[in-house]
């Protein structure tokens, strides 16, 4: 006779909710791979011993690579140390001692070493390879997904497109946005450095910018920003930018720099690029600083750029010349289309060795 308690009947736990308990009181959760690979090891080294022939040595590297990716650091050392033991326990089993079989175990020896001092270094982050991995692919995610542009109202387009040096997700420049009511706030980041070695970097201040850029007046972020990184005592602790603060309703923008390229403002009236001039020293260098803005309005047709130095500065040419360089691409690529305009212009132009970032405004 079903029992009631409360009116509803006592549900029976299910088959595999029964087999995961089983499982767990035999093995805990976090154990489980190691156990996976131990029973694995054994297997290939019970196939080496009766079957030597269709065996060889090298089976032993299946388990090693396999624990290189999912073990953490306090696990796979022992790991590597007990395939290594049943390797010599193995050895002297082998029908036949070669010079190459001689190889093998160096080999597998060398591989098992290597795998160790990874497992050593690893140690300072305390999660496994692939868990590291994940780890690092969700903080690209999150840094791209705070450049991405808030929904805007109609008769207003802004993109931006990020390119880094050597083609990796990950980045020394970086796009960071935020919408408050009418206002729309965005900041252009070049940090030093390139690539991979700027990266972390960039991760860091992508998301204190971020909180900083939704918290705090416009004229207040580049001066709190710079508090930041002076704080943080790297040893290429600086970082270049640029913020912009529309209005999305009046057209009414404020552009604050430091230590960054100047922003360019085309006029639809006359068709022509112009840049402003707005300056101020580069973030992380100098306490207490102010950035004064170089201010305007944007009107329909009008629109503006924000790049980083990787879009016009190469070796042994004034940045200057570089910006009309760009400025000139930009007149020719934007002609009647300013939709999908900043990949556009970042595909035609830039050093393909440095981080390059672009932000493109444009009022309908």
């Amino acid at each position: 006779m079903t029992q009631h308690r409360g009116g509803r009947a006592a549900a029976s736990p299910s088959l595999d909710q029964r087999v995961e308990s089983a499982l767990h009181g035999i093995v805990p959760r976090e154990s489980r791979p190691l156990a996976g690979l131990i029973v694995l090891l054994l297997i290939a080294g019970a196939c080496i011993y009766l079957l030597p022939d269709f065996a060889p040595l090298t089976s032993i590297v299946v388990p090693l690579v396999l624990a290189n990716l999912v073990l953490g650091p306090r696990q796979l050392p022992w790991f590597v140390v007990m395939s290594l033991l049943m390797l010599a326990v193995l050895v002297p089993q082998q029908p036949e001692v070669t010079p190459r079989t001689a190889v093998t175990v160096v080999i597998l020896f060398a591989l098992g070493f290597i795998i160790l001092l990874s497992s050593f270094r690893r140690s300072r982050l305390g999660v496994a390879g692939l868990q590291g991995e994940s780890m690092l692919v969700d903080l690209r995610d999150r840094i791209l997904r705070q450049g991405g542009i808030p929904e805007l109202p109609e008769g207003w387009y802004v993109g931006s497109e990020l390119r880094s040096a050597g083609g990796t997700p990950f980045a020394g420049d970086f796009v960071v946005a935020a919408r408050q009511g009418d206002r729309l706030d965005v900041v252009v980041v070049d940090v030093s450095g390139k690539g991979e070695g700027a990266g972390t970097r960039a991760l860091l201040l992508s998301g204190a910018f971020g909180g900083l850029l939704g918290a705090l007046p416009p004229e207040e972020f580049l001066g709190s920003a710079n508090d930041f990184l002076m704080r943080q005592d790297w040893d290429e602790g600086f970082a270049t930018a640029v913020h912009l603060s529309l209005d999305l309703l009046t057209g009414d923008y404020a552009i604050r720099s430091a230590g960054h390229p100047p922003a360019a403002l085309r006029a639809a009236g006359s068709g022509k690029w112009s840049a402003l001039t707005a300056e101020g020293p580069v973030l992380g260098l100098i306490d207490d600083v102010t950035y004064e803005p170089a201010t305007g309005t944007m009107r329909s047709g009008d629109a503006l750029l924000l790049y980083t130095d990787g879009m016009v500065e190469t070796p042994h040419r004034d940045i200057m010349l570089g910006v009309d360089k760009m400025l000139g691409q930009a007149e020719r690529v934007l002609r009647g289309d300013f939709e999908g305009g900043a990949a556009r212009i970042i595909e035609r132009i830039g050093s393909r060795n440095d981080d390059r970032a672009l932000l493109l405004v444009h009022r309908r």
